[in-house]
């Protein structure tokens, strides 16, 4: 977003990833609830106000900070929702749906940023159809980068509880040891700009398609 301030880009971008993150935890919870894990619901967490998901590094320090450096690349975090897996109905089963919650929320939030990009470029007021549409854009960017993250198959991501709901046991025990080291190899693909080149080509794909479908006839 060249030619804006570094205050005004942080206000384009504020909302959007404040929705992204907070609604990506809430899916989850919501979606256990109905598998039967009411873990979330009891603790106020299937609430729509952020400041009950907002953790201070997550959403607030790192994204922050990136959009001051104008790294172009923006990620983050809420405090993640707690879910008792055996409350769950089918437990394997159930929390593969509950992971898929998380990015499926950002999918539909990228699609409802589209339709807002869409439907600025029709007010015939500047001052209130420009701040729409960018911060349309930030919305598709931030939603679809953490929608195509989260599904990374490394643990502790949405991605890696999806593939333990289809090892065996004995593999998928295997497999989540590597959870403490998650984190590690996450930072080691950034500083190495694997990761960039990991999410680069399917994140390029579904913004493409979102902006195409946030165009103006």
């Amino acid at each position: 977003m060249s030619g804006l301030t570094s205050l005004q880009e942080f206000s384009i971008w504020a909302l959007p990833v404040l929705f992204a993150v907070t609604l990506h935890e809430v899916a989850h919870g919501w979606v256990a609830k109905r598998l039967g894990d009411p873990t979330a619901q009891r603790l106020g967490r299937l609430s729509l106000n952020p400041i009950k998901h907002i953790d201070p590094i997550g959403t607030v320090l790192i994204p922050g900070l990136m959009i001051l450096m104008g790294t172009g690349f923006i990620f983050g975090w809420a405090k993640p929702v707690p879910i008792t897996w055996s409350n769950l109905r089918n437990p394997r089963r159930d929390m593969a749906l509950v992971a898929l919650a998380g990015p499926g929320a950002n999918l539909l939030m990228a699609m409802l940023w589209a339709l807002v990009r869409w439907l600025a470029a029709y007010l015939p007021w500047g001052w209130v159809a420009t701040p729409l549409a960018l911060m349309g854009a930030a919305g598709i960017g931030i939603n679809v980068v953490l929608m195509v993250l989260n599904l990374l198959p490394l643990p502790p991501l949405d991605g890696s509880r999806v593939v333990t709901g289809f090892l065996p046991d004995r593999l998928a025990w295997r497999y989540s040891r590597i959870e403490p080291y998650g984190l590690w190899i996450l930072l080691l693909l950034v500083g190495t700009g694997a990761l960039g080149w990991i999410l680069g080509p399917p994140v390029s794909l579904l913004q493409k398609i979102m902006f195409s479908l946030s165009k103006a006839g």
